[in-house]
C-alpha cells in the first residue's frame, strides 16, 4: 500500500495541473459509476495536497476530490492525447497534460473521513514532541507497531517505514506503548520523518528488514523475523536480536 510520502510525491506531480480548468472523464466503468468526473468537469483545479494515505485534489466551488490508493491504485501525469492502455478510473485533462487513475479502490468527493486521522508526519509544522505525545497518549497497553501505522495516532506511516524506522531505533514492534522510553519514540518518529521527506524528494533509503524475513540483519546477521501484528494482522518486520521482543511473551499469552 502506497505510504504517505508515495502520496506526497503524487501531489508533487500532479502540480501542473493546478490553475486549470479540467477536462474530466471515467473511462473504466468503475470509475464513472461514482459520478465523480461529471461533478468535476469544467471545473478549475486549485490545489493539491496530501494527508497522511489521502490525496485531495481541491476545485473551484468547494469541491473536494479525495482520492485514497490502497494496494493497486496509482496515478500518472503523462502528455495531454497520449495513447491510453487499458480504461483509466478518471481522466484529468488540461491544456497540455492530463492526470490518470488507474484502479482507483476509493474515489470519493468526500473528505470527512480526514476528520478522524491524526497529524500528518510529512506535514511542515509537524513536530516530533507533539506527534511521540500523541502516542503516549493512546491505550499504553497497545503494541507500538500496531499503534505507529494507526492513522488515527499518526497520518502517513505504514508497514515499511514501521519496519524500517523501528529497526534503525532499535526499538521493538513488540514492546508495548507504555514500555517504550521517551528517547527511543522519539528517535523512532523522527528517524521516520526524516527519511519519508527524503523519499519526498527522490532519496530512498535501503530496506534493511521490511520484506527480508529469513535473511541476515544488516547490523548483526541474525535472521530476520516476521509475523502478523495487532488486530489488523499487518506483517511486521523485525532482528529478534536488535530489537529485543520485550513483551512478546505477554502478546502470545
Amino acid at each position: 500500500m502506497p505510504e504517505g510520502d508515495s502520496l506526497h510525491r503524487i501531489a508533487a506531480l500532479l502540480q501542473p495541473l493546478v490553475g486549470e480548468r479540467i477536462l474530466a472523464e471515467s473511462p473504466h466503468p468503475r470509475g464513472r459509476v461514482t459520478g465523480v468526473a461529471r461533478v468535476l468537469d469544467g471545473r478549475v483545479l486549485e490545489r493539491v495536497e496530501a494527508v497522511g494515505k489521502h490525496l485531495l485534489l481541491r476545485f473551484d466551488g468547494g469541491v473536494v476530490l479525495r482520492s485514497h490508493l490502497r494496494m493497486r491504485g496509482r496515478w500518472s501525469l503523462v502528455p495531454r492525447g497520449t495513447p491510453m492502455r487499458g480504461r483509466p478510473w478518471l481522466v484529468l485533462r488540461g491544456r497540455e497534460s492530463e492526470a490518470r487513475l488507474w484502479n482507483g479502490p476509493v474515489l470519493a468527493l468526500d473528505e470527512r473521513p480526514l476528520r478522524e486521522l491524526g497529524p500528518d508526519l510529512l506535514a511542515e509544522d509537524a513536530e516530533i514532541d507533539d506527534l511521540a505525545r500523541r502516542v503516549r497518549r493512546s491505550d499504553a497497553t497497545r503494541l507500538l507497531g500496531e499503534t505507529l501505522i494507526d492513522q488515527r495516532v499518526i497520518a502517513g506511516i505504514g508497514n515499511m517505514w514501521l519496519a524500517e524506522a523501528l529497526w534503525h531505533a532499535g526499538v521493538s514492534p513488540w514492546w508495548r506503548v507504555g514500555e517504550v522510553s521517551d528517547d527511543d519514540l522519539a528517535r523512532t518518529i523522527a528517524w521516520a520523518q526524516e527519511h519519508m521527506r527524503s523519499s519526498v524528494e527522490g532519496v530512498r533509503t535501503p530496506r534493511a528488514v521490511y520484506r527480508r524475513a529469513g535473511r541476515p540483519c544488516p547490523r548483526c546477521g541474525a535472521p530476520v523475523a516476521s509475523r502478523g501484528l495487532g488486530d489488523s494482522n499487518r506483517t511486521a518486520y523485525w532482528c529478534p536480536r536488535c530489537q529485543p521482543d520485550v513483551g512478546i511473551d505477554t502478546f502470545r499469552r
